[in-house]
């Protein structure tokens, strides 16, 4: 499955944090690419200097147009899943998500312009109370990856994790300048 993130919308510096956060659990758990608007340039660069430490192909791309980023999508048939504690339960669909092959997640930030649930293809809620946007993206891409998103590999970085049962294990691939 090909997935990729929207991020629409940031109450600037109160959300770079969690925009921060909804890239790096998108990055971290298998997603290709992340759009975002009215991006702070501070997360592109620290996202920029995770994917150079961390490895792999994770790209940021800045736009100005989300509609036309979800109506693009959806001509090249991806299907938009939109994340929202007013939409069908997680439980109920997870397994249809699963069988698509190309997804765009949206992750809102505030409130969510009625054209997003209009023009998604599923409007998903992990629990039906409020909670936060980075935990319901990485509920959603563990279920619909079912653990799978925990045996990539991140190709060309400079550092690897070893895993172990105690302390930290960290190998050194190459050198900075």
């Amino acid at each position: 499955m090909e997935i990729e993130v929207l991020r629409i919308g940031q109450r600037v510096v109160r959300d770079d944090r969690v925009t921060t956060h909804v890239a790096l659990v998108a990055r971290s758990f298998g997603a290709k690419k992340i759009y975002m608007n009215e991006i702070n340039p501070d997360i592109i660069n620290t996202i920029s200097k995770i994917n150079k430490t961390w490895g792999g192909p994770f790209e940021i791309k800045t736009i100005t147009d989300w509609k036309k980023i979800i109506r693009d999508r959806k001509k090249e048939s991806v299907k938009i899943v939109h994340l929202t504690m007013y939409g069908q339960n997680i439980n109920d669909i997870e397994s249809k998500i699963r069988n698509e092959e190309k997804i765009l997640i949206i992750v809102g930030a505030g409130k969510v312009p009625k054209d997003v649930f209009v023009m998604a293809d599923y409007n998903i809620a992990v629990g039906n109370q409020p909670h936060s946007e980075v935990s319901a993206l990485g509920v959603l891409l563990d279920r619909i990856q079912q653990g799978k998103q925990f045996e990539l590999k991140f190709e060309d970085s400079e550092r690897v994790i070893i895993p172990q049962e105690q302390g930290k294990n960290v190998r050194m691939n190459k050198t900075t300048d």
